[in-house]
């Protein structure tokens, strides 16, 4: 059956197997929580299970797209100043060499330069809220990187070209986050957050789909744009969805608050 494409939040580092026996109050807090249930629901809201996903990370970023090759990557911990146990994680999910290739050929035949690679690990956008989502890591998996530069319109292109996969069973994630300001922690920012949020909301939402991609191509003019996102990293992952949804409807998945943003999932399909 035809798999959705999704945009999903991927939490503050490990903060979904943290606990107060940490120490650190930030990501051992109870507001992670309504973001860990959604992600735990994530593959019961599906038509089926997947026969394999293509995740694209915010925390990884090449000169061109670039796809990951490898038949079973171990984990890269790219985040510091956690507890030791948080490194000792695992999340043994296969890699997908076969859908790689198809990745190449379909971004190289929509014009892309495309780059390949098999020794990466899969960063923590990819296996934190994946060991949530799916535990068993039963679903070979396979990573595709940001373009370095940035291009939302590049990025949306991308997603379309790969698009035809949900066809094929394949559920193609963006890990990201719709508010990534590291300046701004508590009350102090809630009301532009949700300012911001309500704008994108509207935005990823419009029931058509052209104006959709027009709108959130166009992200960095609604309000408080920067104050959300100084770098834009964590929101290119939405753009490849976004493409990836070709002309299907749009829906908003989830939100919930952490230290003091809105944070919000999208569905597309």
């Amino acid at each position: 059956m035809k798999q959705p494409s999704l945009f999903i939040p991927h939490g503050g580092g490990p903060c979904f197997f943290m606990d107060p026996s940490d120490g650190d109050r930030l990501h051992s807090d109870p507001m992670w929580h309504p973001m860990q249930a959604y992600l735990t629901g994530l593959m019961s809201d599906l038509p089926e299970r997947p026969k394999a996903m293509l995740i694209v990370s915010a925390h990884w970023e090449e000169p061109s797209f670039t796809v990951h090759g490898g038949s079973q990557p171990s984990l890269l911990f790219d985040y510091s100043g956690f507890p030791p146990h948080t490194y000792a994680l695992r999340w043994d999910a296969p890699g997908d060499p076969a859908l790689a290739g198809r990745v190449v050929s379909l971004l190289s035949d929509a014009g892309f330069p495309v780059g390949q690679e098999t020794d990466r690990g899969w960063d923590h956008g990819v296996f934190i809220p994946m060991k949530v989502a799916l535990p068993d890591a039963g679903i070979p998996v396979m990573q595709l990187s940001l373009r370095r530069d940035l291009d939302p319109a590049a990025h949306i292109a991308a997603g379309r070209a790969l698009a035809g996969l949900r066809d094929e069973g394949v559920l193609i994630i963006g890990s990201g986050m719709s508010f990534h300001n590291m300046r701004v922690r508590g009350p102090e920012g809630t009301d532009r957050a949700v300012e911001w949020d309500d704008a994108l909301n509207s935005a990823v939402t419009d029931p058509d789909p052209q104006r959709r991609a027009a709108r959130v191509s166009a992200w960095d003019q609604l309000p408080e744009a920067r104050f959300a996102h100084p770098r834009e990293e964590h929101l290119l992952p939405l753009m490849v969805a976004l493409g990836a949804g070709a002309d299907d409807p749009a829906r908003l998945d989830h939100r919930s608050t952490v230290l003091g943003w809105t944070v919000s999932a999208y569905r597309f399909g």
